[in-house]
């Protein structure tokens, strides 16, 4: 009853507004106030729809064969390595991790990065492609790329002052050539120039 007098004045507002003739009125608000609803046939609620087989061959075990996980497209991933950059970006998972590439960096006199980053961090968002097309183009250099909030890394974190992110060692002939903190294209394109352009 409440229902019936709300739409009653809802269309005196709108006849004042239109006009009770106009055409649009007529079709805007029905004169009927409320609809029927049109009731589900009770036949199609519980007459149930056979399933589809599968054609022939295209079954989800065919034989001894399973379909895996990793055989689906959006379930392939990439090598922890590299994961969507080139081969010479390595990822560092662990202290040890850290501490044989430092080696290689230092004992073995290998031409090295590393980049300290983490995943919050938007400056290392920005920044992080253009490390990969750098790592591109030179190839001969490793960039070992340290997420700070591993487990485990928090010592060599304190060893090193690392105190902000991103921050870039580079090193050279056994040795920490030069470092950059911060996202800062200029310095690092000029800083991997110097050191470790091939002529």
């Amino acid at each position: 009853m409440a229902r019936n007098s709300i739409m009653s004045s809802h269309r005196q507002v709108l006849r004042q507004i239109i006009g009770s003739n106009s055409r649009t009125f007529q079709t805007l608000i029905p004169s009927s106030p409320t609809p029927t609803p049109t009731p589900i046939p009770t036949s199609s609620i519980f007459s149930p729809v056979p399933p589809k087989p599968f054609p022939s061959g295209s079954s989800i075990l065919s034989g001894s064969s399973r379909v895996h996980f990793s055989d689906l497209p959006f379930f392939q991933s990439r090598s922890l390595s590299s994961p969507s950059g080139p081969s010479n970006i390595v990822l560092i998972n662990s202290e040890n991790d850290f501490n044989s590439s430092l080696s290689k960096a230092q004992d073995d006199s290998v031409p090295a990065i590393f980049y300290f980053t983490a995943v919050w961090c938007g400056p290392c968002r920005f920044i992080g492609p253009i490390i990969g097309e750098l790592s591109e183009k030179y190839p001969h250099v490793t960039t070992y790329k340290i997420d700070i909030d591993q487990e485990g890394l928090q010592s060599i974190l304190s060893k090193l002052n690392i105190t902000s992110v991103p921050t870039l060692h580079f090193f050279q002939n056994g040795k920490k050539a030069a470092e950059v903190i911060g996202a800062d294209v200029a310095r690092l394109t000029n800083t991997m120039e110097k050191l470790y352009k091939t002529d």
